[in-house]
């Protein structure tokens, strides 16, 4: 941080300062635990520096964190719950703005930590998995009936599958700019093979059978807060990627990332596959807050949003590898094509089981 106590003294923090140190394990933004004392009480904010390398307009940014943030507070306030535990609390600078520039031009924002909370970076058991379920269903019943539209699009197109694959894969594979189509050609046909998949939910959306809805696109276990006693899910965090979407893009994702019964970079394919078992559990847990918000068109392709999901994934760690890794960071040559191969398996293994997946949801 450049001059901490520049950047603290502009927001309207209670008491007076005692301290700060870095938190949590993001890779994009900067972020520090402060501590204030308010009259012997104990006071914790989240400050932190936002990427603008990785958000290029921080004021639209923001406007949605605080537009989703402030319609939240009031949906829990009215239904008797804890708004100040059960979503982020965004606090402004002295001048009443909504993000802090100081005089390097590093760009800040805070809000109230959350107490007695937890996060976790992977999946334990099929019961927390059922918890952040919960929190994401809540998310998007609760948002159900918010302008999505008055949302700023911080990432265009981005789980627009036809888009991903006609504008950057093909593309890709024509150029192959450092000639590796020849050793993925197993991969290249497998997508190539399924490129009617791109289009199902574009089409329906252009039907109007899916609605524009407010998407968190970043549905990871660890954006979800969990109380430290009880292990119940308190509220989801990490707004930067909230915008206009589909419902199933933030389902998909989820079971893509929790469901796999393997890491997504494990090279051992025999390791990959769909765990039916976390699959019921998020399911149950997310359609027992979303389930009434959703359409009918919506429920019928939520297991097919799972594969969807981890095949658009695939095919983005595909192409990068075809560019020479210029956008997913690796550890080591390769990186991207196991990504992409691992997320196949895992593609092929729900093609197999998709029956199965989508009488879970019939029976939910």
């Amino acid at each position: 941080m450049d001059d901490i106590f520049e950047v603290l003294s502009n927001f309207n923090f209670s008491g007076s300062y005692e301290s700060h140190i870095p938190y949590g394990s993001g890779h994009i933004n900067s972020t520090f635990l402060v501590t204030y004392k308010d009259n012997g009480a104990e006071k914790k904010y989240i400050v932190q520096k936002i990427n603008k390398n990785v958000f290029s307009d921080v004021g639209k940014l923001m406007n949605n964190i605080f537009g989703v943030t402030s319609y939240l507070k009031e949906k829990i306030k009215a239904s008797g719950g804890d708004e100040n535990r059960e979503t982020l609390n965004f606090i402004k600078t002295l001048d009443g703005k909504k993000y802090y520039t100081d005089r390097n031009g590093g760009l800040y924002r805070a809000y109230t930590f959350v107490s007695d909370s937890v996060s976790y970076n992977g999946v334990e058991s099929a019961e927390l998995f059922k918890q952040s379920g919960i929190a994401f269903g809540k998310f998007q019943r609760l948002l159900a009936d918010f302008p999505a539209d008055s949302l700023y699009e911080t990432l265009p197109e981005f789980h627009n599958t036809k888009y991903r694959y006609e504008t950057e894969f093909i593309p890709a594979l024509e150029k192959n700019i450092v000639g590796r189509n020849d050793s993925c050609l197993e991969q290249i046909k497998f997508v190539k093979d399924r490129a009617d998949y791109c289009s199902r939910f574009t089409d329906l959306v252009k039907a109007g059978k899916l609605p524009l809805r407010v998407t968190h696109n970043d549905t990871k276990l660890n954006n979800v807060l969990f109380d430290k006693n009880t292990n119940k899910a308190i509220c989801v965090i990490d707004l930067d990627t909230v915008m206009p979407g589909l419902a199933l893009y933030d389902f998909g994702d989820s079971i893509r990332f929790g469901a796999n019964t393997a890491a997504e970079d494990e090279a051992d394919l025999s390791k990959v596959g769909i765990n039916l078992e976390y699959f019921r559990a998020y399911a149950e847990g997310f359609l027992s807050q979303a389930g009434e918000s959703l359409n009918a068109a919506e429920k019928e392709n939520l297991a097919f949003s799972a594969l969807l999901m981890t095949f658009e994934c695939g095919m983005r760690f595909l192409t990068d590898y075809i560019n020479d890794d210029t956008y997913f960071k690796i550890a080591y040559p390769r990186h991207n094509l196991v990504r992409a191969k691992n997320q196949f398996a895992l593609v092929a293994d729900m093609e197999k089981h998709m029956d199965e997946m989508e009488n879970i949801i019939k029976s939910l």
